[in-house]
């Protein structure tokens, strides 16, 4: 199984993303997942020793849920830390990061016009996701595929990713 993890911060677009590739790519050879859909929840982890964990039970339910197919998962997952700290399930052979990247101003922008249950209503919930933003702009020659959104739609940035699936070995 290929994993293919469409990451950023919040706000980058990824649910987005994923939903309109659920519609162009074979569902027989690929699995579209979201962190948000897998059913467990950030704040049963938020503050505790084992915050990290969120993203290993998040994919290895992905991985269940994907049944051997490809799994294309959009997550917060930081590439850093899936080599270096997440256990990563035996199903999954190859790893492809895929940034989306968008200006700060348009994260600040989408944060802000999230419900406030989402907890995204004051500078200091903010200020962390415009950082992570600004590492992955640092760090993105360091993924196979680095996409700066901001000028971006979501069809063009849609073809894009799946141009670059296609491109992927069997």
């Amino acid at each position: 199984m290929k994993l293919i993890v469409i990451t950023g911060t919040c706000g980058a677009g990824k649910s987005t993303v994923r939903e309109k590739l659920k519609e162009r790519l074979d569902s027989h050879r690929y699995a579209c997942i979201d962190t948000d859909e897998v059913g467990i929840n950030w704040w049963d982890y938020a503050g505790t020793d084992r915050e990290y964990q969120f993203s290993d039970d998040c994919l290895k339910e992905a991985v269940r849920r994907a049944d051997r197919r490809d799994l294309v998962f959009a997550s917060c997952l930081n590439p850093q830390d899936y080599i270096g700290k997440h256990t990563i399930p035996e199903e999954i052979e190859a790893t492809y990061f895929i940034v989306l990247c968008p200006a700060d101003r348009l994260i600040e922008k989408r944060l802000r016009a999230r419900p406030k249950e989402r907890g995204f209503d004051s500078d200091e919930a903010i200020r962390p996701q415009i950082a992570y933003n600004q590492w992955f702009r640092k760090n993105r020659g360091k993924v196979p595929l680095f996409l700066d959104t901001s000028e971006l739609s979501v069809e063009e940035t849609t073809e894009r990713i799946f141009s670059f699936l296609m491109g992927l070995p069997s």
